[in-house]
């Protein structure tokens, strides 16, 4: 599972000898007789000399593979770290697969809250405890607790607990995107926080990091690689798969200029939430609007906004 140690124990390769190996099946992969068609524009807008933050929609399992190999092998602008959910970091071969490619797990707040019921109780919570914890650590007035008094009894100062311990675990996240700057990676986020053909709302995490360390965020539409990845198999199938890259958006430029937080605030703290969330999600919504700008029209977004993706509590284990 994705704890605090394993977060410290993570860290980032300039070179990761994982995405080149995948690298060498991917080529191979993509060059059989059913081929698959990898089309890249606006590759001008992507940086060779540092690493910017790629928001990009993600509609499969694998959207990111095609565009790490070409944007690295094609066009030699580095390799990426990914952000990844936690839940995948919950079966040890996996965990390993994924710090082996050289990916940033993302502890998000409902997977710790369900990792640590889940840790008391030996279950998952049922969507009325979610709600309930989740009420209860974002210091919702009128949460119904009592789903959950069971478990309060036995981690009675859980909000106590769990405050230290995600502000921990977010720390080495914030590490690890420095460390991967650093090293000349670019970090790429999938700002709807979950798998979904439609784009959805965004979450506000790449906004709070962005402002934080001063990097430039860049737009990636991904049309058609569902239906070259549609289902679990990592073998790709015949098809075109179409990123288009849309201009960075500078954290001093003339679209975030608006938007710039100057003073020092720790990303993913119920603080920074309080004195700038307007300011993230004006962000987030500036980002989204970009992404639905590059995709198809079949990946836009919904009418109600809403992802039609996993939801409720298997988000997260």
């Amino acid at each position: 599972m994705l704890d605090l140690q394993r977060l410290k124990q993570t860290k980032l390769s300039g070179q990761p000898l994982l995405q080149r190996i995948v690298a060498q099946a991917l080529d191979l992969n993509y060059r059989l007789p059913k081929k698959t068609e990898i089309i890249v524009e606006g590759i001008e807008h992507v940086p060779a000399d540092r690493g910017v933050f790629f928001a990009m929609n993600h509609t499969d399992r694998y959207n990111y593979w095609p565009f790490q190999y070409t944007l690295r092998y094609r066009f030699g602008r580095g390799f990426i770290a990914t952000w990844v959910k936690g839940k995948y970091y919950e079966h040890p071969l996996m965990a390993r697969f994924m710090t082996w490619a050289n990916n940033i797990p993302i502890p998000s707040r409902g997977y710790v809250l369900s990792a640590e019921f889940r840790a008391i109780t030996q279950r998952a919570p049922n969507q009325a405890e979610y709600r309930a914890l989740r009420g209860l650590i974002d210091g919702a007035s009128g949460v119904d607790l009592s789903p959950i008094e069971g478990f309060l009894r036995r981690r009675p100062e859980f909000k106590a607990e769990f405050d230290a311990l995600f502000d921990q675990m977010m720390g080495e996240v914030i590490r690890l995107c420095r460390e991967g700057l650093a090293r000349g990676n670019h970090i790429l986020v999938f700002p709807q926080g979950t798998r979904s053909r439609r784009l959805s709302r965004g979450h506000t995490g790449l906004a709070q990091i962005t402002q934080h360390l001063g990097v430039d965020i860049i737009p990636v539409g991904c049309s058609g690689s569902d239906r070259v990845y549609p289902g679990a198999s990592p073998v790709a199938k015949a098809g075109r798969i179409t990123y288009r890259i849309g201009a960075p958006l500078a954290v001093d430029g003339p679209a975030l200029r608006p938007h710039r937080i100057l003073e020092p605030f720790t990303p993913f703290s119920a603080a920074a939430g309080r004195a700038h969330g307007e300011v993230f999600e004006a962000i987030t919504e500036l980002v989204m609007a970009q992404i639905n700008e590059l995709v198809e029209p079949e990946y836009q977004f919904s009418a109600d906004l809403r992802s039609d993706g996993v939801e409720g509590v298997k988000r997260f284990l």
